[in-house]
């Protein structure tokens, strides 16, 4: 098998990862788990496994000018943006959390424009216009009466917050991305999210009733932090060795689609015809936003 098909079959596992984490993290919630507890267990563990594979990157030394930028980074993917997606995932539901965390090409897109000031072209400017009314479609008409879905439209919102933040994090980080090893960048990323997310998570990490977990809530918890954050990111940094950012980048399409799927087959949620609108649109307007447009001949 050449090193491009173990680079796609890299990016297929991660995106499956992604897609089936949406059902496997809300069943631990908040029944074992507090949201914000969950992601300083995720965000600690993930820095742990980070420094110890970090003696396996080449030694590099973060310039100062470039720990701000680390911090800031950090504070929007680490923090802000992943509270936000355990949050909603708790008030709302596997789909709509598949779906929605799904639009964050069409955000990079909108803040590209904003701060970076990249052209939006008329196909990148429908893209997004499809995107945002799919994603306003689920949180304005999504709500259903679910005792497990406590607030769907505010959680719905939260995964829109979740991925507006991401899409900041990846614009920032990309200059340092293309500066240090992941191994290196990773360790102290996930380092500054350990320190800013122990304040606020703190109270629900102490709540924990580690000896009343049962099985498989450790096992889904396992699976959040080796899978879903520490496995994830080390098998996208090796495809990334391998395939355009574009290529990785196209996998998109695919998570939504994953998590739909495991969510009906293991009975966490239903699909209707809002959920399904909604799910056309985002991924229309997903493909048009990141489509590169044809040269001119």
């Amino acid at each position: 098998m050449s090193k491009r098909t173990l680079a796609l079959v890299a990016a297929l596992v991660a995106t499956i990862i992604y897609g089936i984490n949406h059902t496997i993290a809300k069943e631990v919630m908040p029944t074992y788990v507090q949201p914000f507890g969950f992601i300083f267990l995720r965000v600690a563990g993930a820095a742990l496994l980070f420094w110890c594979i970090a003696p396996f990157a080449p030694k590099q030394k973060i310039e100062p000018k470039d720990w701000g930028r680390i911090a800031i980074c950090a504070i929007m993917g680490m923090v802000i943006n992943m509270l936000a997606f355990f949050k909603g995932l708790q008030l709302s539901t596997p789909i709509n959390s598949a779906v929605l965390v799904t639009i964050t090409p069409i955000i990079v897109v909108v803040l590209s424009a904003l701060f970076i000031k990249e052209k939006i072209t008329l196909q990148k400017g429908i893209g997004v216009l499809l995107g945002l009314v799919g994603a306003l479609a689920l949180i304005l008409f999504g709500a259903e009466i679910r005792s497990d879905a406590p607030n769907i439209p505010l959680g719905n919102f939260l995964f829109v917050i979740n991925a507006t933040f991401y899409g900041a994090y990846l614009i920032l980080v990309k200059k340092l991305i293309s500066k240090y090893h992941p191994f290196v960048l990773l360790k102290w990323l996930f380092t500054f999210g350990v320190l800013v997310n122990l304040p606020i998570t703190f109270s629900e990490v102490a709540a924990i009733q580690w000896s009343a977990l049962p099985m498989d809530a450790i096992g889904a918890i396992a699976f959040v932090v080796l899978g879903t954050t520490f496995g994830t990111y080390l098998l996208n940094a090796f495809a990334l060795t391998q395939l355009k950012a574009s290529t990785i980048g196209a996998f998109v399409y695919i998570q939504p689609l994953v998590g739909v799927l495991f969510a009906l087959l293991t009975g966490k949620d239903h699909l209707s015809s809002i959920k399904l609108f909604a799910m056309v649109l985002v991924l229309a307007g997903v493909y048009l936003a990141s489509k590169r447009p044809k040269p001119n001949l």
